[in-house]
Protein backbone atom coordinates (compact mmCIF):
# COMPACT_ATOMS: atom_id res chain seq x y z
CA UNK A 1 0.00 0.00 0.00
CA UNK A 2 1.39 3.40 -0.97
CA UNK A 3 0.79 6.41 1.22
CA UNK A 4 1.77 10.08 1.15
CA UNK A 5 3.01 11.65 4.38
CA UNK A 6 3.18 15.44 4.63
CA UNK A 7 5.80 17.40 6.52
CA UNK A 8 4.53 18.59 9.92
CA UNK A 9 1.36 16.46 9.91
CA UNK A 10 0.41 13.95 12.60
CA UNK A 11 -0.41 10.35 11.65
CA UNK A 12 -1.87 7.28 13.28
CA UNK A 13 -0.85 3.81 12.12
CA UNK A 14 -2.60 0.55 12.93
CA UNK A 15 0.03 -2.19 13.12
CA UNK A 16 -0.49 -5.94 12.98
CA UNK A 17 2.60 -7.90 13.94
CA UNK A 18 3.39 -11.54 13.30
CA UNK A 19 3.96 -14.01 16.13
CA UNK A 20 7.71 -13.43 16.47
CA UNK A 21 7.38 -9.66 15.92
CA UNK A 22 4.72 -9.43 18.62
CA UNK A 23 7.44 -9.76 21.27
CA UNK A 24 8.99 -6.38 20.35
CA UNK A 25 8.32 -3.76 23.01
CA UNK A 26 6.63 -0.46 22.25
CA UNK A 27 9.83 1.52 22.81
CA UNK A 28 11.70 -0.44 20.15
CA UNK A 29 8.77 -0.15 17.77
CA UNK A 30 8.70 3.61 18.37
CA UNK A 31 12.42 3.77 17.58
CA UNK A 32 11.71 2.22 14.17
CA UNK A 33 9.17 4.98 13.45
CA UNK A 34 11.63 7.65 14.58
CA UNK A 35 14.32 6.16 12.36
CA UNK A 36 12.20 6.55 9.22
CA UNK A 37 11.23 10.19 9.91
CA UNK A 38 8.59 10.50 12.64
CA UNK A 39 8.90 12.58 15.82
CA UNK A 40 6.85 12.66 19.04
CA UNK A 41 6.09 8.97 18.54
CA UNK A 42 3.76 7.17 20.95
CA UNK A 43 3.06 3.45 20.59
CA UNK A 44 0.20 1.78 22.46
CA UNK A 45 -1.00 -1.79 22.71
CA UNK A 46 0.70 -5.14 23.14
CA UNK A 47 1.10 -8.43 21.37
CA UNK A 48 0.22 -8.41 17.70
CA UNK A 49 -1.99 -5.30 17.69
CA UNK A 50 -0.44 -1.84 18.13
CA UNK A 51 -1.29 1.77 17.41
CA UNK A 52 1.50 4.28 16.70
CA UNK A 53 1.08 8.04 16.46
CA UNK A 54 3.68 10.55 15.40
CA UNK A 55 4.49 13.70 13.45
CA UNK A 56 6.24 13.39 10.08
CA UNK A 57 9.29 15.70 10.17
CA UNK A 58 10.80 14.92 6.77
CA UNK A 59 9.76 16.44 3.44
CA UNK A 60 6.43 15.35 2.00
CA UNK A 61 6.89 11.94 0.38
CA UNK A 62 5.01 8.99 -1.03
CA UNK A 63 6.21 5.59 0.06
CA UNK A 64 5.16 1.97 0.20
CA UNK A 65 4.13 1.09 3.74
CA UNK A 66 5.44 -2.11 5.31
CA UNK A 67 2.90 -4.96 5.30
CA UNK A 68 2.58 -4.73 9.10
CA UNK A 69 0.94 -1.29 8.74
CA UNK A 70 -2.68 -2.12 7.95
CA UNK A 71 -4.03 1.42 8.16
CA UNK A 72 -2.52 4.91 8.16
CA UNK A 73 -4.57 8.06 8.70
CA UNK A 74 -3.74 11.74 8.97
CA UNK A 75 -4.94 13.25 12.24
CA UNK A 76 -6.18 16.77 12.85
CA UNK A 77 -3.60 19.03 14.51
Amino acid sequence: MEYTVKKGKKYKARIKLGWIESFIDNGALGDKFRFIGFDRVVVKGNGGERIAEGVWIMNTATTTLPPQVTEMIELDD
